[in-house]
């Protein structure tokens, strides 16, 4: 005796919306169980997705707790600023209790501006002994090929110089070419303002609108400029060294009283064109 099998047909579920009064059906559908899955499913991606795009592209993510807005990107600078501030005052703890301690053993005591110069070239220059090697060959490759036998040395591109940072700091305003050709670097008063490069005093003096200012010539048609400056510390004429002290950080100035408080205003000329210094300069 056999026993028939009968098909298994799948449950179907139905999803209807009709009228409360005439019981008249306005649309009705028919589901299965995976199907039903399915739907779920899709309906919870598309509404996480939909989420994810109003976080994501309108102003609705301001409002995460911990999103970084204009305010915390603000205080990073100034939290920056402090901790700079932080270092130069442990450089001269350190310098002052070295000079102490010179002055008790009856040695000379540190000159601070070869310090300071020292300090920024080391900075600068990359700590690995093969970027060095590297980095001195291509300069000398670059001078051979640009010097012709039996005339004087040609003066270097830009690219190939090595320019002193003249401030640690931060930089709060970018170059622009039409509206604001240099930049200015946000530092602590009384930060000494160092030269880029060798050059002469060409400028030292007082301007209404830019405060203290002093220039630099320096070779193959270069020239810089450090404006807002708290005090002077050359004199038209003198010759200063790459690294060498010749100013100290401040506000001076008309153009200098704004909202970005203490700075340096750095610009960078060549052949009488102002240039980028961020192209040049590690900042």
């Amino acid at each position: 005796m056999t026993k028939e099998k009968r098909d298994v047909q799948p449950r179907r579920y139905r999803v209807s919306l009709a009228e409360q009064e005439s019981q008249r059906m306005l649309w009705q559908r028919d589901f299965t169980r995976p199907l039903l899955w399915l739907s779920g499913v899709a309906v919870v991606l598309i509404g996480a997705a939909l989420v994810w795009c109003l976080i994501a592209f309108t102003p609705l993510r301001t409002t995460i707790p911990g999103y970084p807005d204009a305010r915390s990107r603000n205080m990073a600078v100034q939290n920056a600023i402090k901790i700079d501030s932080l270092e130069q005052i442990i450089t001269r703890w350190d310098l002052y209790a070295e000079n102490l301690r010179r002055v008790v053993s009856g040695e000379l005591p540190l000159n601070i501006d070869s310090v300071i110069r020292a300090k920024a070239v080391s900075d600068s220059l990359p700590a690995d002994a093969s970027a060095l090697a590297d980095r001195d060959s291509l300069l000398r490759r670059t001078v051979a090929s640009r010097l012709d036998p039996g005339s004087k040395p040609r003066p270097l591109p830009l690219e190939g110089r090595h320019f002193i940072t003249p401030v640690k700091g931060v930089v709060s305003r970018e170059y622009d070419p039409v509206q604001h050709p240099y930049i200015d670097i946000s530092a602590p008063a009384g930060t000494p303002v160092l030269a880029v490069l060798d050059g002469t005093v060409l400028y030292a003096g007082w301007n209404e609108e830019m405060g203290y200012t002093v220039g630099l010539q320096h070779a193959g048609g270069l020239v810089t400029f450090y404006k807002h400056n708290q005090k002077l510390l050359k004199a038209v004429g003198d010759k200063v060294a790459a690294g060498t002290s010749i100013a100290l950080v401040g506000n001076s100035g008309s153009a200098g009283n704004t909202d970005a408080g203490d700075h340096l205003h750095f610009e960078l000329w060549y052949e009488g064109e102002a240039l980028n210094p961020s192209q040049y300069i590690n900042f």
